[in-house]
């Protein structure tokens, strides 16, 4: 009986899976929305606090999600909490087993997803994984003789705990450039039998070692080593605990998870020589000095490390990626992975898994009006949009439907974020192609455990013991109807871009490179590159990117590029300003202008990467580019007609587009910023306000066709005004829009009703009355209002203290209702707002500018409005800490603050709190 009911929640999850894989167009409503899916909605990560859960909370916090508007949870187990210890749960165990079947049972019935980190904490590593399986580390030795002496120490690893560190290379360098193999010298012992004739010799002793880093974070029945990605045989003895732990009994899991990498000095496995020689086509024994050098120039250094950097890549590749790719199928699930900080093609690591999953870290500048950002309550990071579209590019690329983030890690300083803080973080995401996203996160806390409940650090803290959360259904709306759309159809982006990865191996400085999301100013920045992309963004242009192996799997039909299947066509390939390029890459683009493609070079590449047949292989690049023979075609652009296509090289990128007929979206000249989706009912555009000014213009797109407005803040609809073929786009400081534009004819009814003639503003100058519904400490008592301000002003000295809910309740007279439209301002509000006009619910204003559509809820004469408005739970916070009531006591980490010191918010200042207003009705004509 349990294998057929867990049978058939696995079923309904790949059918829904499969479902929202379609190439089509999402089934419809009664409106231009897509029917909202779970896949649409925001999901979350939600963390097992020591596993200690139970089927009765379990029940309540996934009906609690499910009623909030989130479509799905990934299960990340970690420490627990301090005195309840008797209620963890040892990870894989029949008793948590018997947990995540119930979640998944429970889940599937509320019509929510489930998605499972393959282990606990971060990164992969458990008890299953001994010493030999562990992540491993080159450890290196130097030593010095001159002629006629022996090295009286014998050759054994010095580093403390590594006493089972195994000695791989011993190579000697002579004072002539001489090169002597001594490893079939040593002895048993250690010693080394062999002294030189002549000269001053050094020699290198490479040892495989272990870096001996435990999991992260890691849960009960999770402790152990970190697992060494680049050896396969260590992949399968640790994916084998899932194996036999999960048997053939379905988990119900959609996707199972990888966290960002994070196996810090992880610079070898133990099968490196042999895969290096394999590869790359020589011995690195013999170049272990320039792999060992500390110099940061030299040529030669460098083109060895770049061979070292490239076979990491090629065996984190194939013997981790790929194969916890194959083995999640096999166990009818899917994998969503966090390539970057690994060291190796992100492309490739992203393109290789089911759902690519990029993150925000920090939180970006933007000048949108009234945005509140405190410098004591941010990191000094700005999460990246090229950066995330490394993740969406692989997506694209490969005809993924879902590309995924770990959204507001640090977004501020615990307890302080805001809706409105967190809807251009989103948006931004939006922007770079990401649909599916994810919150960092909620904690799962069980009933019983006092305010705040059980918290994790790094969180938005997107839970039912947020003072916010009564208002999540806003954001989490909103998020859906844009996912419903960005995750519909195709992407339409025409322009592909060669992403150089070997100019970024190609350094001396270091050793292994992981490209980390925090070190992108090193790695990506700097770059021609980088450059070459946001100027294109800026200016309206549509890209995603491409690595060699892309390349070499692209095929060319007419003028299109077809980089997979499933994957909307690219108009052209641009190739960045580059150094160096393997002849094989070069070769294939060649090939693609003879078969008909457009390619445009930035500048032609100078020269091959690596050390490996160097001679034979700069050969065969400087024949293929003496295939080039290009003349002026302008001032700016060299060309040449190659076969049927044809090949530009000019540094003016943008005129060579124009040149070829590829069109910028000009809007974007507003400060606007754009996206695109391509679907079987028309073209998408995602239109963002993220500058400082309103923005009410007729506007030029590149679709043509009619074109209806789609509102996602409050799901509105209506045909838009067009003239002179633009678009009447009106858009206030931190608002966004969808246009649809279709060729066939509308039978939409509504026209779009814009806001031209703004008449005498209706200041709501009557008296509030102020009631507190939840919340604590403690429900302030009821307060009278003659002028709104921040409820903590107030004498009242619970409300300093106090996070929940207030409702503010008045009314107004409006003389005549004669306007075809009015608009409801509340301007300042501490933190989000949920009003109703006459009894008759508005909806949540949970975001800048605070403002509502109302004239269909008003009426000639006397007209009443309630205000519910939920604040932060900064304040309540802070009042525990400054009672020095124990709230925080939990295992490992415990909580850190932003900058990951002890948390402490006795000494924050009070946030203010409420309907702040001035409150007003602005009639328009």
């Amino acid at each position: 009986m349990k294998t057929n009911r867990f049978l058939s929640v696995f079923l309904i999850s790949i059918v829904a899976f499969n479902t929202a894989n379609a190439q089509t167009t999402a089934k419809k409503a009664n409106t231009s929305w897509p029917v909202i899916e779970k896949q649409m909605k925001p999901w979350t990560r939600w963390w097992w606090m020591g596993n200690a859960v139970d089927e009765q909370n379990l029940s309540t916090v996934l009906q609690a999600y499910k009623n909030a508007g989130m479509g799905g949870v990934e299960i990340t187990p970690i420490y627990g909490a301090v005195g309840f210890e008797n209620k963890y749960i040892q990870f894989l165990s029949p008793e948590w087993m018997n947990m995540l079947h119930y979640t998944t049972q429970k889940a599937n019935s509320l019509d929510l997803g489930v998605d499972m980190n393959t282990g606990t904490g971060w990164p992969f590593g458990g008890p299953q994984i001994k010493a030999e399986n562990a992540a491993t580390k080159l450890i290196s030795q130097k030593y010095s003789l001159s002629a006629g002496e022996k090295l009286t120490e014998r050759i054994q690893v010095k580093e403390a705990r590594q006493e089972s560190a195994e000695l791989q290379v011993l190579t000697a360098y002579g004072p002539k450039g001489e090169i002597t193999d001594l490893l079939k010298l040593v002895q048993t012992d250690g010693s080394l039998n062999w002294s030189p004739a002549s000269g001053k010799w050094d020699i290198y002793a490479l040892f495989s070692g272990k870096t001996r880093q435990m999991v992260k974070r890691a849960a009960p029945g999770g402790e152990g080593f970190t697992l060494d990605h680049l050896d396969k045989k260590s992949v399968d003895v640790y994916l084998k605990r899932f194996t036999d732990v999960f048997g053939n009994q379905p988990t119900g899991v959609r996707s199972f998870f990888n966290d960002s990498y994070e196996v810090y000095g992880a610079t070898w496995t133990p099968t490196f020589l042999t895969a290096f020689r394999q590869n790359r086509g020589y011995d690195l024994s013999t170049y272990i000095k320039d792999l060992l050098s500390k110099d940061s120039v030299g040529e030669q250094v460098a083109r060895v490390k770049s061979d070292y950097r490239e076979t990491m890549d090629e065996l984190l590749f194939k013997n981790f990626t790929q194969n916890w790719t194959n083995w999640a199928h096999q166990h009818k699930a899917l994998t969503k992975n966090q390539s970057h900080g690994s060291p190796g093609n992100l492309l490739d690591l992203y393109g290789a898994v089911d759902i690519p999953e990029t993150e925000t870290f920090g939180s970006s500048y933007f000048p949108i009006k009234g945005l509140r950002r405190d410098s004591a309550d941010v990191r000094n990071v700005d999460p990246d949009p090229i950066m995330s579209k490394f993740a969406s590019s692989a997506a694209h690329t490969g005809g993924k439907k879902l590309v995924s983030s770990e959204t507001f890690t640090w977004l501020t300083e615990h307890f302080k974020t805001s809706y409105s803080q967190c809807k251009p973080e989103a948006e931004q995401l939006f922007l770079a192609g990401i649909n599916h996203i994810f919150y960092h996160g909620t904690t799962n806390s069980p009933s019983n455990v006092p305010w705040p409940g059980w918290l994790f650090y790094a969180s938005v803290e997107m839970n039912p013991n947020n003072s916010l959360w009564p208002h999540a259904n806003g954001i989490n709306n909103y998020i859906a109807r844009c996912q419903s759309i960005l995750q519909t159809g195709t992407s339409d982006n025409e322009i592909l871009i060669y992403w150089p990865v070997y100019d970024a191996w190609d350094k001396a400085k270091g050793l292994d490179m992981p490209l980390k999301v925090h070190d992108v100013d090193e790695w990506l920045h700097p770059t021609a590159f980088y450059k070459l992309s946001t100027q294109l963004a800026k200016v309206g242009y549509a890209f995603d990117f491409a690595s060699d192996r892309l390349l070499q799997q692209t095929t060319i039909k007419g003028k299109e590029l077809i980089t997979s299947a499933n994957a909307a066509p690219y108009q052209t390939l641009v190739i960045p300003k580059c150094e160096l390029m393997n002849p094989e890459t070069l070769e294939k683009i060649i090939g693609m202008a003879e078969q008909g493609a457009n390619i445009i070079f930035e500048d032609l590449p100078q020269d091959v990467p690596g050390l490996g047949n160097l001679k034979a292989r700069r050969t065969k690049l400087k024949a293929t580019l003496n295939k080039l023979n290009f003349s002026s075609a302008t001032a700016a652009i060299q060309h040449q007609k190659l076969g049927k296509g044809q090949v530009f090289l000019s540094a003016d990128v943008q005129e060579v587009l124009t040149r070829i007929g590829l069109k910028r979206e000009v809007l974007t000249d507003t400060g606007l910023q754009l996206i695109r989706r391509r679907t079987d009912a028309g073209k998408y555009y995602y239109l963002v306000n993220h500058t400082s000014k309103d923005i009410d213009a007729f506007l030029p797109i590149n679709e043509k066709g009619g074109i209806e407005i789609l509102n996602p803040q409050d799901g509105a609809t209506g045909m838009a005004a067009v003239k002179d073929a633009k678009v009447r786009v009106q858009l206030k400081s931190g608002e966004s829009l969808f246009l649809l534009v279709s060729a066939a004819k509308s039978t939409h009814k509504n026209t779009w009703v814009y806001l031209d003639e703004p008449g005498q503003e209706i200041a709501l100058k009557n008296p509030w009355k102020l009631h507190f519904t939840a919340g604590g400490p403690e429900l302030p008592g009821d307060q009278q209002l003659s002028k709104l301000v921040s409820w903590t002003s107030l004498p009242d000295p619970k409300l300093q203290a106090f996070s929940g809910t207030g409702v503010y309740t008045s009314n107004f007279n409006l003389p005549a209702k004669t306007a075809k439209e009015y608009v409801l301002q509340l301007n300042q509000v501490d933190e989000s707002a949920r009003v109703w006009i006459n009894g008759h619910e508005v909806g949540i204003l949970w975001s800048i500018p605070f403002e509502a559509r109302i004239g269909k809820y008003l009426k000639a004469g006397n007209n009443t409005i309630k205000v519910e408005v939920v604040n932060l739970m900064a304040n309540r916070i802070r009042d525990l800490d400054v009672k020095k009531v124990q709230w925080r006591k939990y295992h490992e980490i415990n909580f850190v603050n932003i900058n990951y010191k002890e948390f402490d918010a006795s000494q924050w200042n009070v946030m203010p709190s409420g309907l702040i207003g001035p409150v007003a009705i602005k009639p328009f004509f």
